[in-house]
């Protein structure tokens, strides 16, 4: 589904990500792992157009590189950026109605209710600002709203950051539900090497821009490199 081949990006003179190959196929949850610094969020906003990139990227056999972010969005990709990025001053139902706005079917009522079901703590507090809920909270609105467009892959960039290991577990557990049950594929960066290799089935480590490792999420586990710098073991 999605082709990454030779993907160099940065922020005008600097070149933060070099030469990047990796692949994510239909329904398939892959991780890319790396330290602060390493081009994990470079590489996600090169994917979705946020930043210029060169190179290869498609997706579904259409180039991605040059594209605006909305035309990316109606392709089927949707982004939750590190820090979530809800809309503070809006409702949770609100944030959720903006996911949607590539949309033009009548469904939306219905995905609203759905996603306020599978985060139940999004349907308790539908009506009040999105900033006046917790961090574990505003983050499964980020999701919830990335879902409301529908999206054939989901991209998220920390979805662990400052969240308490209980609220990160059971985030986690939902994404593994939802890509199950809806078929999304999910593309996670992520420094919580143990959670995000317990969900996915294939990963790549990054280093100062480079993958420097990759394999199937059970290889990536036992590498002893990779538990030493990631799992802490």
């Amino acid at each position: 589904m999605l082709w990454v081949e030779n993907l160099t990006g940065g922020y005008g003179p600097v070149q933060v990500v070099q030469g990047l190959s990796f692949e994510v196929a239909a329904g398939e949850v892959v991780v890319i792992l790396g330290a602060n610094g390493s081009g994990k969020t470079t590489t996600l906003r090169t994917i979705s157009g946020m930043i210029h990139g060169r190179g290869t990227v498609t997706f579904d056999g259409t180039s991605l590189l040059g594209k605006r972010p909305d035309q990316i969005v109606r392709m089927g990709i949707a982004h939750v950026p590190q820090g979530r990025g809800t809309i503070t001053d809006l409702t949770v139902e609100e944030n959720l109605r903006l996911g949607a706005y590539v949309r033009a079917d009548r469904e939306v009522e219905e995905d609203i209710e759905q996603w306020c079901a599978v985060f139940p703590r999004l349907g308790e507090r539908r009506d009040q600002p999105a900033g006046s809920m917790s961090g574990g909270e505003q983050q499964m609105l980020a999701i919830a709203r990335a879902l409301m467009s529908k999206p054939k892959l989901l991209l998220l960039d920390e979805p662990s950051l400052g969240l308490a290991p209980l609220v990160t577990r059971e985030v986690f557990e939902k994404l593994e539900s939802i890509n199950r049950e809806t078929g999304a594929a999910v593309l996670v960066v992520e420094q919580n090497a143990g959670l995000a290799l317990g969900i996915s089935s294939r990963g790549y480590v990054l280093e100062t821009g480079q993958i420097v490792a990759q394999g199937s999420s059970e290889e990536l586990s036992t590498d002893e490199a990779v538990r030493q710098a990631y799992l802490g073991y």
